[in-house]
Order: structure tokens, then sequence, then C-alpha cells
């Protein structure tokens, strides 16, 4: 019989698990409801990945992140894991035809965002689905405390009516006492199992600086490392004017905001993500679920409007 370890070996090629990820995987084997709270590039994912395979059944993972999906599907794919997302630009016939094919096409992996949940038939159809576990990804959004609020993940806890015994495991990088609080409540875990870790990041170098020109100051550090790096600012106007500052330079920038398109977003992301550009300008509507390894800088013109947010 397999063990958690020889799943991670034979699809991941690691030959041990991280921080907290072998005793939450071991947590929601037993049947129990769990929450993580785990530093970003902790390794959550794993987490709901490797129960799921072990188990007869479909994985149900709630995301808010269209990004964040697609980068999950295709990583899952290239492992010829069967996994599909029911992203928000397509056609009622086209969600039906993918719904048909998890309830018939041993599919192990289905991610949707928490507005699919607001809609009966979505909801009626994942009814039908073999569950064998129910995965809430930025949990902290189910909690109107947290930074994040989403409405729509209010809806997950409709799930539980249908797939009372099916455990969830909320999992989230950003949380307080009082989101946590709110997230168990507001999803009904039953009795959870809670694991949280340590946010130090030995590897990652935090500094104010004070300077009388910004501009000045940021393109000296983007010059001496020429690596992806991120910005950010507080406001839509300032995405688009740095951004043009920038490449006014000869610093390669694009921008990324909440007001623009999905096209727009994925367009501008892919410049990024695909380093036909050096820097992305954005508000906080970018960077949650982004998964790129090798990012040098992270800088912020403005203070965030909270550690949370900022973190």
């Amino acid at each position: 019989m397999q063990t958690p370890l020889d799943v991670l070996k034979q699809y991941y090629r690691f030959e041990n698990f991280r921080g907290l990820q072998e005793p939450i995987i071991s947590s929601v084997l037993e049947g129990n409801d769990t929450f993580g709270l785990m530093p970003t590039g902790g390794g959550k994912s794993v987490c709901f990945q490797i129960p799921a395979l072990m188990q007869e059944g479909i994985c149900l993972v709630v995301s808010p992140l269209i990004a964040l999906m697609k980068d999950q599907v295709q990583s899952l794919q290239k492992k010829n894991i069967k996994a599909m997302a029911i992203m928000g630009n397509l056609r009622t016939d086209e969600i039906s035809d993918l719904l048909d094919n998890a309830l018939y096409g041993n599919y192990k992996f289905l991610y949707l965002s928490p507005e699919r949940l607001q809609q009966d038939w979505v909801l009626q159809r994942i009814t039908a689905l073999p569950i064998n576990l129910i995965a809430i990804d930025e949990a902290h959004c189910v909690s109107q405390w947290g930074h994040d609020f989403r409405p729509a993940y209010l809806n997950i806890k409709q799930l539980r009516v249908h797939f009372y015994k099916i455990p969830f495991l909320a999992l989230t990088a950003s949380a307080t006492q009082h989101v946590k609080d709110d997230v168990i409540k507001q999803l009904e875990l039953k009795q959870p199992k809670i694991f949280q870790s340590s946010f130090e990041r030995p590897n990652i170098v935090y500094s104010v600086t004070e300077t009388q020109d910004k501009f000045y100051h940021i393109e000296q550090i983007l010059r001496k490392q020429p690596s992806p790096s991120i910005i950010y600012v507080r406001n839509r106007k300032s995405c688009v004017e740095f951004s043009s500052n920038l490449n006014a330079i000869g610093i390669k920038a694009t921008f990324f905001h909440g007001g623009l398109s999905l096209s727009d977003k994925d367009k501008h992301m892919n410049l990024w993500m695909d380093e036909k550009v050096q820097v992305i300008v954005a508000t906080n509507a970018f960077g949650m679920g982004i998964d790129k390894a090798n990012v040098q800088n992270v800088i912020h013109i403005q203070l965030p409007e909270n550690l949370e947010s900022y973190y």
C-alpha cells in the first residue's frame, strides 16, 4: 500500500515533506476537517493533492484565482494526473460538458471559483460527483475580517449538507486569530485539526529605505538586479503611470490592477511570467497564488493599508 511519501516521490520528485505538509496530509487521510496556516511558498497544494491521489474519487478545489487554477491544473496534467478547472468565461453548455467529464472521465481534481457555487444547477451537478475531499484555498477570503473577503466564499458551507462525511481542508497563508476563528465558524468545520507554522522566511531580506527620489532609487535597484520584480502601488492610476515611466527609461514593464478585463489581465501577467518584461507594477489585486521562483525584488512605493495586505 502506497504511503504519502511514496506518492510525493512518484509525482513530485521530492524525497521529504516540508514543514506541516505531512501532519496535514495525515489528518485529512484520517477523515478530519483540517485548517492549515502555512507561509507563502510552503507547499499548500501538496496537502490536498496527495490525499486525493491516495483515494478513490475526485477532489473539489475551491480557489478565487484563475491564474492559480490554470497553473495547478497544467502542473497536474504534466504529471499525467487528470485535472480540470471551470473558468469564468465558459458557456453553460461547456460547463455542463466538463461536469459530465468529471463524473465519467475518472478525473482526480476539479477546480472552480466560489462564484460557481452560487449557481444552483452547478451545485446540483457537483453533488453527483464522487467527491473524496473538499479543499478551500485562500481560505481567509471566507472571513469578513480578512483583507480579501469574497462574499461568494460563504456559499461553500452549502457543500457540507451534501458531503457531510467528506473532510474539508481550509488552507491559507494569511490569517489573524480572529480570521482563523471566523473561517472555522463560517465553513462549519467539525472539530478541526489546526496546524500553524512560523511565518519566518529566512530567504527573504526586508529593508526600509528613506529617500528623496523614490523613482531614481528604484531605478538603481532594478538596474543592479535585472531579475523579475514586482512593484506595488495603492491605486490603478499609479500602476499605469509608474509602468510608463519605467518603460521611458528603458526598463521593460507592464501593469496589473482590478480594473483590467480578464483577457488584459492574462496578457499583462503572461508578459511578466514569460519574462518579456522585467517589472510588473500592480495593486494588491496581483500576486496571490502567483508561482514564480525567481522573483528578486518586491517593492512597495506606498505603505500598504495594513500588515495583512503587506504580508
